[in-house]
């Protein structure tokens, strides 16, 4: 398949480099689910995209009784936790379609087993989130954290009281994804575009991670290219991991698709929250095209470099040279924004984004831009590069499902911003020319020569 350069005032910046199509063949037509037409108390079938809000219905109906939500992908069904044994609780839940879950710890209960571990067990390598599968948090500690530190987390973990909060040990190492071969170059950082928004003003504009917008100010779509997009904010670490990046000419048309490669595109209609249980492809010009499950909500994660919080765990594999790759469903929800995480997708691990919701509130921007219809989505009969329709596995839970670690969990500790330059040039330089150039040339549909995922239309 030949690529055809455009000029950069035409060109949509999807999510470029090399695209794995191992998780396209599960982006298949939707299969629409349907409600059921049984009584009030009735279970129904639900799309991930309902249970943001069913659950913030049912959050403000339940008050003290509401300890959050996930979705049954299996049974496509929504389960909202309960404490208590309330009846007129269940039927009110049963009314609106949903399945009642009795737990025993409370949102109260969790969000002050974040504020605990805030304090107490805020060590570099440490993550925690909410898990309402299990109504417990989940606290990870990496392989860096080991003899007092780890006795640190183990006490402070034990301290919380009884089926409050459970802690493993990964294998990996908490990391940003900066370095490595990316699709975006700036300061010899390279980073992953996730996704193309209109900013305030309404320039054209589009996000990727916060930590790759401290690295750098400007941005390349080539290495050692000249700059085509400016920093215009970003956060890290603190209250997220996120930046807007404005394009340098106004007329850039920043169509709202991801590119997965071989060609085809997901179009993205809009952004929306996710949902544990929820199935979710991640894009990465390092690793290309991978799929998994969101794990938790609001999760709290100790990179070396500082804490950063309300992120969303996953257990997609990613890369370095993934960061700020972009998460979303296969019917074109907009979910995340990729920022770190342990291991690598030869051995798994978790993943942490950020949420696109948040994002887009905190800089003031829109999802999406130009013309949306160029790199148009995929044909549903397509096959193993089917990427339209939109599955069950759609977007969901919002803030409601987040009952633990919440915004009182947020920067803390972690070593200073002189530890932030642990992904220096050095590191990042890596993925060099020679990486870049398989972009264009492993039928990945990446676009320019020079890896930059520069697309056209097909």
């Amino acid at each position: 398949m030949s690529h055809k350069r455009i000029p950069k005032r035409k060109a949509a910046i999807a999510v470029g480099g090399v695209a794995a199509l191992g998780a396209a063949a599960l982006l298949l037509p939707n299969a629409m689910a349907s409600q059921s037409d049984g009584g009030d108390t009735t279970a129904r079938t639900f799309k991930a995209g309902d249970v943001s809000d069913v659950a913030s219905q049912l959050a403000s109906q339940l008050g003290d009784a509401f300890a959050g939500s996930y979705y049954d992908a299996a049974n496509k069904q929504i389960i909202v936790n309960v404490v208590g044994n309330n009846s007129n609780v269940v039927n009110q839940i049963e009314k609106a379609g949903a399945v009642a879950h009795q737990v025993r710890n409370s949102t109260a209960t969790l969000q002050a087993a974040a504020k605990t571990l805030k304090a107490d067990a805020t060590v570099p390598g440490t993550a925690w989130s909410v898990d309402p599968k299990t109504n417990e948090i989940r606290v990870t500690a990496d392989s860096t954290v080991t003899g007092a530190k780890w006795d640190t987390v183990e006490s402070t973990v034990k301290g919380l009281g009884s089926d409050v909060a459970t802690l493993k040990k990964s294998q990996g190492t908490f990391k940003t994804f900066v370095d490595g071969g990316d699709a975006i170059f700036g300061g010899g950082a390279r980073c992953s575009l996730g996704f193309n928004v209109t900013a305030g003003d309404g320039s054209p504009a589009f996000l990727t991670a916060g930590h790759c917008g401290v690295a750098a100010a400007q941005w390349s779509d080539a290495q050692d290219g000249a700059p085509i997009a400016t920093v215009d904010q970003a956060t890290f670490p603190g209250a997220g991991d996120f930046s807007l990046v404005k394009y340098d000419d106004p007329n850039t048309q920043a169509n709202s698709v991801v590119n997965v490669g071989d060609g085809q595109t997901v179009q993205i209609n809009q952004a929306a929250d996710a949902a544990v249980g929820q199935q979710v492809f991640r894009m990465g010009s390092t690793t290309g095209l991978n799929d998994g499950n969101v794990t938790g909500l609001d999760a709290t994660v100790n990179y070396p470099e500082g804490t950063v919080t309300g992120l969303i765990q996953t257990d997609v594999c990613a890369e370095p040279g993934d960061s700020g790759g972009s998460l979303f469903t296969q019917d074109g929800n907009a979910i995340g924004l990729t920022s770190g995480g342990s291991g690598d997708c030869t051995v798994g691990g978790e993943t942490f984004f950020q949420p696109v919701t948040t994002a887009l509130e905190a800089v003031g921007a829109t999802l999406g831009g130009g013309d949306a219809s160029v790199g148009g989505a995929a044909d549903p009969s397509a096959g193993a590069g089917d990427q339209a329709g939109g599955a069950d596995d759609q977007a969901g839970a919002g803030a409601d499902d987040q009952a633990g670690a919440g915004a009182d969990d947020q920067a803390g500790a972690g070593a200073g911003a002189d530890d932030q330059a642990g992904a220096g040039a050095d590191d990042q330089a890596g993925a060099g020319a020679d990486d870049q150039g398989g972009a264009s040339h492993d039928g990945s549909g990446a676009g320019m020569d020079d890896g930059s995922g520069m697309v056209s239309a097909p």
